[in-house]
């Protein structure tokens, strides 16, 4: 798996969707990134696992 990997998510707060990357060299990892479209914060929670990548996103305060 590629250290940097393209991702498309949608944002939980306006639904639009858009490409983000993401950091595979982690492991575990969470970190807040803002919409692109509304500039709201979303929690994006990221797993690596056997090349296996899942990548979950949520409300700021839904942690």
């Amino acid at each position: 798996m590629e250290a940097l990997t393209q991702w498309q998510i949608r944002c939980p707060y306006c639904g639009e969707r858009f490409d983000t990357s993401i950091d595979c060299s982690v492991e575990q990892q969470e970190y807040i990134e803002d919409c692109y479209v509304c500039c709201r914060p979303i929690l994006f929670q990221v797993s690596v696992y056997d090349d296996n990548l899942t990548v979950t996103v949520k409300h700021e305060n839904e942690g």
